[in-house]
């Protein structure tokens, strides 16, 4: 220690504090802004770049994070015992900014679009890419987490404590300014349409900039590298941990018999080659690591507001660039206004009603309001789900009918009603059929065709003027669109060739009698022009989000109720999602900031790392949780998935408060206390003896 006070006076202040310290608050800003912006968009990045389904794009999005939460201990060992904090952040920093330009080449569509039609022809190239940068930032990101602060407590020294406790106010002020401001400028950069051939969401760009903000936080580190204090390692206090309890276990089986005396902990087996204050501190940590046990099955929860609740709002009626930046920003901002709310406010009055409000009573109920947030989201899902389409299953198809003649025919199809179906007007709903080839009877007298139906599809039958021309079947959407844009195409119901165009995209030709490919359109008033020969005919139409239509352009050129909505667009608003992040967002408040406040207060002052690594490690594995119960349990209902979580964490919350009853809260600096005076006394025993 006074080694480090000889080092740190004479290093340049400003105001009081380390030059040096405004380095390490810059490089911790812009980090956060690289990892936070990054994972703003990557869920939606697996799902609509990658092409991957849901329950994969969940998977791999929490295999991540659990990387990002177990490496931190590694990053711990290998800073304490082997290269030192600065080296760490330095060589960790390199190869955490080589994995974000890794994740910004994968998200370049034209690297692999040889026909130049928006879409990667060579999907390997980029899944293969974005694994590599994403494993290259769970180690960089994990690996630097335990380092940075520390690293900045250092700087310090013992007569500048008052200093020390605002740079860490500052440094986790940095981190929520870095996550704030990242995730409310990442969607914006997703949804900016570039390339080199073809114009598609900017996903490269939405990597590009936390990448560049990587590398600045690296070179902001090493240009204040002159004016660090840089302690040695001293070895890491983790693995004499980890020694002692193996010490311990060993030794306890060695003397199951008999003949020897019972202990009274086990850990007490460790006398032999430790010291009893050691043994005493372990002890200390092993009763708050028991109560961590449970703990794991909260973050499983809460982190999927990350993933499963962003796919949620794909199917609600919004925004979308909105979504993704509102529902990241909205958790920080909760986060530093429930904070002194609770604090100030909430605490305090519940102690003013005479209830002892233990740090573990307030964990139990963050448990619980998680699990009220995950009963809100089961019942917005319920909501949404009676408003999606019912698409065929394997061994069904659908079908449905457009007169494009200009009077009305009469319908005949198996299992079905004979119905009118009037000029220029489709059929109301898709007809569910289990054959694969049915008879057709249309008009009277009647005209029968056999019409080969294609499984697992859905498809309209196009019914000409003349019923003895040819009959086409178009190939309709199986799911709704993505991103919340709307598909549109139309069928040409006149004798020539028309062209319809709009500022956002050409249809161009369509043939007579025929029909045009799908496009998509975002929400809002779109115009559309449409030409045959001399003729031209303006319309617009407001479109909302999701929904699909068929535009039919009878023989006259002229609109009238020829618009046929193939799926509807998307009517629950996302403002139902607001209860669920304040509950996430409340729950987190008393569960993970009182959780740290108590495992602070419980541990030895030179095991708050070992804690600290501990509770990380609860996070991975709740993200690991997850990723089991999306890859095997298969539950066919969102909504019934997440009452499974709701239900697993009551279950946990009742086990824990079971567990935070028979918990006996200690001090553990007196518990220091007492070994050492027992220890000096022991010395000065020692001393008296050798003198008589």
């Amino acid at each position: 220690i006074q080694g480090k006070e000889r080092r740190t006076k004479g290093r340049k202040e400003v105001c009081g504090y380390p030059l040096s310290i405004f380095f390490i608050v810059v490089n911790e800003f812009c980090e956060r802004f690289s990892y936070y912006g990054m994972r703003a968009v990557l869920v939606l990045y697996f799902k609509y770049f990658l092409r991957w389904d849901d329950d994969l794009a969940t998977s791999i999005y929490h295999t991540f994070v659990a990387f990002c939460y177990l490496t931190p201990i590694l990053g711990a060992i290998v800073a304490d015992s082997w290269l030192g904090k600065f080296k760490t952040i330095i060589y960790l920093s390199i190869v955490y900014a080589i994995g974000q330009v890794a994740m910004a080449v994968s998200a370049i569509h034209d690297i692999t679009d040889t026909d130049r039609d928006g879409t990667p022809d060579n999907m390997t190239f980029h899944v293969v890419m974005s694994m590599v940068g994403l494993f290259l930032i769970a180690l960089g990101t994990g690996g630097i987490k335990p380092c940075v602060a520390a690293f900045g407590g250092d700087q310090f020294g013992d007569h500048q404590e008052r200093q020390r406790r605002t740079f860490f106010s500052v440094f986790y002020l940095c981190i929520n300014g870095g996550s704030l401001l990242s995730t409310i400028i990442t969607p914006i950069l997703r949804a900016q349409e570039c390339g080199i051939y073809s114009q598609q969401k900017c996903y490269s760009l939405a990597f590009g900039v936390p990448a560049a903000l990587m590398l600045v936080a690296l070179v902001v580190f090493i240009v204040g590298s002159g004016m660090y204090y840089k302690a040695e390692p001293q070895g890491n206090i983790m693995l004499d941990v980890c020694k002692c309890i193996w010490f311990a276990i060993k030794n306890r089986n060695r003397h199951r018999r008999k003949q020897y005396s019972k202990k009274e902990h086990w850990m007490d087996w460790a006398e032999e080659k430790y010291d009893k204050l050691l043994i005493a501190q372990i002890k200390m940590v092993l009763k708050v690591l028991f109560l961590y046990i449970p703990l794991p099955m909260f973050w499983t929860l809460f982190d999927q507001k990350g993933s499963r609740w962003t796919l949620q709002a794909t199917n609600m009626d919004g925004n979308f660039v909105s979504l993704v930046m509102n529902k990241n920003t909205v958790n920080p901002i909760l986060i530093l206004t429930l904070v002194p709310i609770m604090d100030n406010l909430i605490y305090p009055l519940i102690q003013k009603c005479g209830l002892n409000f233990t740090p573990l009573r307030r964990m139990t109920v963050g448990m619980l309001l998680a699990a009220i947030a995950f009963v809100c989201a089961a019942l917005v899902q319920i909501q949404i789900d009676t408003t999606l389409p019912t698409f065929p299953s394997a061994s069904q198809s659908q079908m449905k009918l457009l007169n494009m003649g200009s009077n009305q025919v009469q319908i005949n199809l198996p299992g079905n009603d004979a119905f009118e179906l009037p000029a220029a007007k489709a059929s109301n709903e898709f007809l569910t059929f289990n054959e694969e080839t049915i008879n057709v009877s249309i008009g009277n007298p009647p005209v029968t065709k056999l019409i080969t139906l294609a499984k697992e599809k859905r498809q309209t039958l196009l019914i000409p003027s003349n019923l003895n021309e040819q009959w086409l079947l178009t190939q309709d959407l199986t799911s709704k669109p993505q991103e919340g844009n709307n598909a549109i195409r139309f069928v040409n119901g006149m004798k020539k060739t028309v062209n319809i165009s709009t500022p956002a995209a050409n249809f161009g030709l369509i043939s007579s009698l025929s029909y045009s490919n799908y496009s998509l359109f975002k929400n809002g008033k779109t115009v559309f022009t449409i030409q045959s020969g001399s003729q031209a005919c303006d319309f617009s139409r407001d479109f909302g989000f999701g929904s699909s239509y068929t535009f039919f352009i009878p023989s006259t050129l002229v609109f009238g109720e020829s618009v046929t909505e193939d799926i509807k667009p998307n009517s629950v608003h996302m403002a139902l999602q607001i209860p669920q992040y304040f509950f996430i967002t409340a729950g987190e408040v008393m569960f993970s900031v009182t959780g740290l406040e108590f495992s602070y207060s419980q541990a030895p002052s030179n095991m708050k790392a070992v804690l600290q690594a501990g509770w990380l490690f609860t996070v991975a594995i709740g993200n690991f949780i997850v990723l089991i119960v999306a890859e095997l349990a298969k539950i066919p209902k969102q909504w019934a998935e997440y009452l499974l979580f709701a239900c697993l964490l009551l279950a946990v919350c009742v086990i824990f408060s079971f567990m935070a009853y028979f918990y006996t809260y200690i001090d553990p600096m007196e518990i220091e206390a007492q070994f050492k005076k027992k220890d000096d006394e022991d010395e000065k025993d020692l001393k008296n003896k050798k003198r008589s």
